[in-house]
């Protein structure tokens, strides 16, 4: 219905600019009857030399273009059907002009012309071609436009996918870090076994429900963290632990499960592979939306070689080229210790 109405707007508007030109263009020829009765008559004309464009912009509208997109047959035999159906449509537009139009609406006042006089081809041709013109510039450019909000679509559909997908290797890698944490305890009969499992069970709970949304408080994922750390708390003598809070606002959104990678990673690659004591030193900021997250872990190995990322770090670092247009990730590996410092501006979430 939509399209209907907006086919007849167009064709009434065309058809009022056309009657104007007609009024103006055969006003000098019919100087004995009323203005208004010129008006009527100019209008009688341009809806009479209306049905040959409809005709010939209906044609290309819904006969050649839709064959030229599919590709059902060559481009030449569609321009050559094209030519066939623009020569037909110039015939007729003369046909109606010289045995309708001219003795008719306006009785024979207007100097007669042959069918096939070369100017009033010519003007055909451009009548014609102006009508049409505009009818298929408009339906190729909606066709474009809607080509393009497709591909946007598609794009987003595909990067929600991409980001699901991160996600969801995320929590599995995580919840398999936590297990051999468990295991190492049952291992030793710890009595510290049972709460690691009530912990797990909180995480995962979070995990499987509150990470589905798009954005959660910074105060839930310090939360999350909090739980983390204390998780793992249970299995390290020594190891010290600083986490340093300075934060202006709690209720700011962040993208969920962010920050706890850099923890695991910590914990993974530093604690569990230390013999002697340790540390982890952790340091939120957010002031104006502007995060500042770092993580410094002792490591024993003294390697120093480049950093390659591992799943949890790449996953996290795809998540932020996904969400967030302004962050910056640095990574630093020194002989006795491993760093990240994480910027966001949080204000510059893009939703996927």
């Amino acid at each position: 219905m939509k399209r209907v109405l907006l086919h007849g707007v167009f064709w009434l508007v065309y058809l009022l600019q056309d009657t104007v030109l007609q009024f103006v263009w055969v006003a000098p020829a019919l100087k004995n009857i009323p203005e208004n009765a010129q008006f009527w008559m100019a209008f009688e004309a341009a809806v009479a030399a209306l049905v040959p464009k409809l005709i010939f912009t209906y044609f290309i509208l819904y006969f050649a273009i839709p064959r030229m997109l599919q590709g059902t047959i060559k481009l030449f035999y569609v321009i050559g059907q094209v030519a066939a159906a623009f020569l037909i449509t110039i015939i007729l537009y003369r046909f109606i002009f010289a045995y309708y139009i001219n003795p008719v609406i306006y009785s024979g006042v207007l100097k007669a012309r042959s069918i096939f006089h070369v100017l009033s081809v010519l003007l055909a041709v451009m009548d014609i071609g102006f009508a049409s013109g505009i009818a298929i510039t408009v339906k190729l450019l909606r066709i474009q436009l809607a080509a393009r909000e497709r591909e946007k679509n598609l794009l987003k559909e595909k990067l929600e996918a991409e980001l699901k997908f991160l996600r969801h290797q995320t929590n599995p890698h995580f919840l398999f870090n936590t297990l051999n944490n468990i295991y190492a305890l049952a291992r030793k009969r710890s009595e510290h076994t049972a709460d690691v499992v009530m912990r797990l069970s909180k995480l995962l709970r979070f995990i499987l429900y509150e990470s589905k949304s798009n954005l959660i408080t910074v105060a839930d994922e310090l939360k999350i963290l909090d739980d983390y750390i204390e998780l793992e708390k249970m299995r390290y003598e020594r190891l010290t632990i600083h986490f340093e809070r300075d934060i202006d606002d709690n209720t700011q959104k962040i993208a969920p499960l962010l920050l706890l990678p850099f923890v695991e990673n910590a914990f993974k690659h530093g604690a569990s592979e230390s013999r002697f004591d340790s540390f982890i030193r952790i340091k939120v900021a957010l002031q104006q939306g502007r995060l500042t997250f770092s993580v410094v872990n002792t490591k024993e190995n003294h390697d120093s070689a480049e950093i390659r990322d591992n799943i949890g770090l790449g996953n996290v670092r795809r998540q932020l080229e996904l969400m967030y247009r302004d962050f910056e990730l640095q990574l630093q590996n020194e002989p006795t210790t491993f760093s990240v410092r994480l910027f966001i501006n949080l204000t510059s979430y893009a939703q996927v």
